[in-house]
């Protein structure tokens, strides 16, 4: 069956809608020049080629290789700039871009350039009995909104990923990053250059002003989805705000629950990883869940473990009397908590029931994990947990694009509409149908 491409639609003129005019004069005209600008680059890039996708990309690694001083120059600014405002320690590990994170964007730049296509690909096809063949194919979403804050190598990852699924990206990092960012999307436009696609693909207005964010979201016609990435108020204000579909990467309230058929010993090594190793991210443990079965050998033996790696461990009452000595009192403020940070709640329930219903009333829909050594229970926990991933036996930090085969990720949808968990190449396209047939009217 011959492929028809998508004919590349007639940009319009983006303007500003006059509920969103109590902005300057000056930032409607540029949120406008940009979203035109934007859809423009749509028209050619929905129809660009793979090749031309990939030689993109593969310019980008050879220009972050190139622009290693420049970047990391920039990155202390900003970093000198965080530390004098009193930024902490899981803010400033966001916003770090050393030459370990840019080896790492590289990597993941090169795995975006070797997965395959999604656009154009065919996921499904029948013959009606009246001859028509009907399939669904995949076609770009369009213009894509990212509001972000201090998470520099977002800059990339939303790039490449957009860009590889025929997308085209407005970036609107936070000013605690501008100058890493400047450069990054300097770098970025330059290698759509070399591919010979159109440099608009990449956007980023000129403007730190918070008022930006309202006029990028409020134009109907303008982005076809906006992603917000960042805290509980910059989601809120983009989602006050929207007039186009929106997708949440909310915060990320991850438990893990230790099952009365747990092996400790492994459960011990999970745990520590999965609050540890990188504590400031969202799919870090943010609370310990233990089985009442177990609670007095398994509650004094995690509570002591996490004490000697430096974690603040908030205990309920029925936790808290047997590790006095490694915990602190917890109150209901810390259920449902995202620290960010070297603490953790440790609550003592009843069973994979009281496991799901503390879950049900205080997680975030993002990544909740069992250990245990039980396959039923581990079914009951999977099947009766809504969370964007459940995890048997493993880290929370598993819930990552990269991690799980997608190259990289563009955030982790805590919404169902229409992603679910963390949002590859796959997720940034659109589903369509395409008829073929030989004459054949409707009766």
């Amino acid at each position: 069956m011959t492929d028809i491409s998508a004919a590349a639609a007639t940009p319009a003129h983006v303007s500003i809608p006059a509920q969103v005019l109590s902005v300057s004069p000056t930032l409607a005209t540029e949120v406008a020049a940009v979203l035109t600008r934007a859809r423009q680059a749509a028209a050619a890039m929905q129809v660009a080629s793979t090749d031309q996708k990939n030689a993109f990309l593969l310019a980008v690694a050879r220009r972050l290789e190139a622009a290693r001083a420049d970047v990391a120059v920039a990155n202390e600014a900003d970093l000198s700039a965080a530390r004098a405002l009193g930024r902490g320690a899981a803010f400033l590990d966001r916003l770090v871009l050393d030459g370990c994170g840019l080896a790492s964007l590289q990597r993941a730049v090169h795995e975006i350039a070797a997965l395959p296509d999604p656009v154009g690909a065919v996921t499904a096809g029948t013959r009606r009995p009246n001859g028509l063949e009907v399939v669904r194919q995949r076609i770009p979403l369009g213009v894509i909104g990212i509001v972000y804050e201090a998470r520099p190598n977002v800059t990339i990852d939303a790039a490449a990923l957009c860009l590889k699924a025929g997308n085209c990206v407005v970036l609107r990092g936070g000013s605690e990053s501008r100058r890493t960012n400047d450069v990054l999307v300097d770098l970025l436009r330059a290698a759509l250059a070399d591919a010979e696609l159109p440099v608009d693909a990449v956007q980023q207005p000129a403007t730190t002003e918070r008022a930006a964010i309202d006029a990028l979201v409020s134009v109907p016609g303008g982005l076809d989805l906006v992603i917000p990435r960042g805290g509980e108020a910059l989601i809120a204000a983009v989602n006050r705000a929207a007039k186009v579909p929106v997708i949440q990467h909310y915060k990320g309230v991850c438990h893990l629950f230790v099952h009365a058929a747990a092996d400790l010993d492994r459960a011990e090594r999970v745990v520590l990883n999965a609050k540890c190793q990188r504590p400031g991210v969202c799919n870090a443990m943010e609370a310990l869940l233990v089985d009442a079965a177990i609670a007095t050998t398994a509650v004094p033996r995690l509570a002591r473990a996490l004490h000697a790696a430096g974690v603040e461990v908030r205990a309920c009452p029925r936790s808290r009397p047997l590790a006095p000595d490694h915990t602190v009192p917890a109150t209901t403020e810390d259920d449902g908590f995202e620290y960010l940070d070297l603490v953790c709640l440790l609550r003592v329930v009843d069973g994979v029931d009281g496991a799901l219903a503390h879950i049900a009333r205080h997680g975030s829909h993002h990544t909740e994990g069992i250990l245990t050594q039980d396959l039923d229970a581990a079914r009951q926990f999977v099947a009766g947990v809504d969370c964007s991933c459940a995890v048997v036996n493993a880290s929370t930090r598993f819930n990552d694009g990269g991690q799980l085969g997608l190259g990289a990720e563009i955030g982790i949808s805590t919404t169902k509409l229409h992603a679910y968990g963390p949002m590859g190449l796959e997720s940034l396209t659109a589903e369509r149908f395409v008829v073929y047939g030989q004459g054949q009217v409707r009766t």
